[in-house]
């Protein structure tokens, strides 16, 4: 695929108005913290290749190894920075050290926490950031009015949040303003369906998805054997008994998904599953190296899946047949 072949498609992100394109890169693994071993240089090499084949919209957050994801994507951004849609995260940086209290418990902190990611990422401004936490009230009001006052400012163009309850993502849109919702859906966790994603269409909220891949499991790469790195959060499927027969049974249903295919690999049949569906603006699957980057892409620009592959999947995970939420 060479760049002459991009016809990766733009979406409207919401009320945000932003155009992004429907296959986004995702830069959690780029921290080097919680993925297994990265390289700097071929992240960023990824992410050249990304952005000369029509990848516009990036996704990072504080937390990600610390703050060197941001810091790389900053690097990334030098010189061209028109040509990134950037939605970065705040909230899981720092504990006061009660449990379930975010350390951002005033506007002023949450303002200085922003001009954090801002530093990192060497940008004047954010496109979307996006709140990873759901605590409840009243660091939900802080945090809007801190996104609110940034927005005013200029420092951010739009605001979300990342979470999976449908409750919390009401409330953090009681107002009508919130842009974006990050979400956890794949062909393995469908919960959203019922009605996270109806509400977001209703009320012109864009969709970023992330665990479109599971964790990696509908690459259709791992097998009951696999085991995974030292720093890898994943070895722990195979040190907890629940953990590791959901792990098997995830195994099976790639298993029997494999068949749809037809030419495309599973993680392509994966993601082209989640951005057919109409409330889904784009999807940010993890990606180390030039050969993923290359890869999602080519999900974006193979023919669509059709009805009956749609159909052909309900069968196998039935839209009901969500199971597995990942932390916000």
């Amino acid at each position: 695929m060479d760049k002459a072949t991009n016809s990766l498609l733009k979406r409207t992100l919401g009320k945000s108005g932003l155009k992004v394109s429907e296959i986004g890169f995702g830069l959690w693994a780029a921290g080097g913290d919680v993925w297994g071993p990265t390289d700097d240089q071929r992240i960023l090499d990824a992410i050249d290749y990304a952005l000369d084949h029509g990848v516009n919209f990036f996704d990072t957050a504080d937390v990600y190894g610390g703050g060197h994801s941001e810091e790389l994507l900053g690097k990334a951004m030098q010189g061209r920075r028109d040509q990134f849609i950037v939605a970065t995260k705040i909230g899981w940086l720092d504990f006061d050290g009660e449990e379930g209290k975010s350390a951002y418990t005033t506007v002023e902190k949450l303002i200085e926490g922003v001009e954090t990611n801002l530093k990192r990422l060497d940008t004047d401004y954010i496109d979307v950031i996006q709140s990873h936490i759901d605590f409840q009230d009243p660091t939900m009001e802080i945090f809007l009015e801190g996104f609110q006052k940034l927005q005013k400012a200029g420092k951010v163009k739009a605001y979300g949040v990342s979470t999976s309850d449908f409750e919390y993502l009401k409330a953090f849109n009681h107002d009508g303003k919130c842009a974006t919702l990050q979400i956890d859906y794949s062909i393995l966790n469908r919960t959203a369906e019922e009605d996270i994603l109806p509400y977001c269409q209703e009320n012109q909220i864009g969709v970023i998805v992330r665990g479109a891949l599971a964790m990696g499991i509908l690459t259709g790469k791992f097998s009951p054997e696999t085991r995974f790195p030292e720093g890898d959060f994943r070895r722990r499927w195979h040190e907890d008994e629940d953990e590791y027969e959901t792990f098997l049974n995830d195994l099976e249903i790639v298993d029997r998904l494999r068949p749809l295919a037809k030419g495309r690999s599973p993680a392509q049949l994966a993601l082209q599953f989640v951005i057919s569906n109409p409330a889904v603006t784009t999807v940010i699957p993890g990606i180390k190296n030039t050969e993923q980057a290359r890869a999602n892409i080519e999900a974006g620009i193979l023919e669509p899946l059709s009805s009956q592959e749609l159909a052909e999947i309900d069968k196998i995970v039935p839209p009901e047949g969500g199971r597995k939420i990942w932390p916000a």
